[in-house]
């Protein structure tokens, strides 16, 4: 398999971008889970991510956002010494809220995933990068939910983690045209109990 060159370097990395990266999610708490660890991987590399990503569902209580808004000083402390995810204070309480905007953004009755797939119309954009030197940091679509996100009272969401988020999440095919996953993503949907998540591995963030 001629798969993108950014995965390759270890199993881990091969194994997120053959199964899960790219894949159209449409699930809102998939979706959420996803926003929230783009925001933790700010800064750093999705390796650091990906690695503690199933302790971060643990102690984030499977990333339900309604008992993340609920968390108290206490819970907080408790997120701060566990060495199982990156102990930032400002992303702790970026995760606290963006669980509370999520929650007043869907109270009218919208879903989370129609409100992120409406910046794309609904369906995956079809690129056809050649190279990774194609492939932009952000675009006029990240910008959009960037800023619709920051008007919601999400936190961590600048436009080139949006964008990663994008792909990731199957918004946008950047699979490069000369890989296999590339034309098997297209069309394709995770739903309800099978789902995937991922970010864009090692992408410098904003």
């Amino acid at each position: 398999m001629e798969r993108c060159p950014w995965c390759e370097g270890f199993d881990l990395y091969r194994e997120y971008h053959d199964t899960e990266w790219g894949l159209p999610l449409r699930d809102d708490r998939a979706l959420f889970e996803l926003l929230i660890l783009e925001g933790a991987q700010a800064g750093l590399s999705w390796a650091t991510v990906l690695k503690k990503r199933a302790h971060y569902r643990q102690v984030f209580d499977n990333f339900d956002p309604h008992k993340i808004a609920h968390y108290d000083e206490q819970k907080v402390a408790a997120l701060l010494a566990d060495p199982g995810i990156i102990r930032n204070r400002a992303k702790i309480a970026a995760t606290i809220e963006n669980a509370k905007a999520y929650l007043t953004l869907t109270a009218g009755g919208q879903s989370f995933s129609d409100f992120l797939w409406s910046f794309v119309g609904g369906k995956p954009l079809q690129n056809a990068r050649s190279s990774l030197s194609e492939v932009p940091a952000k675009t006029p679509q990240s910008d959009a939910l960037s800023k619709a996100l920051a008007r919601a009272g999400f936190k961590f969401i600048g436009s080139t983690i949006c964008y990663a988020f994008m792909q990731a999440s199957g918004m946008v095919n950047d699979h490069l045209v000369s890989c296999p996953r590339y034309e098997e993503v297209q069309g394709t949907g995770m739903t309800g109990d099978k789902i995937f998540f991922g970010c864009l591995p090692d992408k410098p963030v904003v």
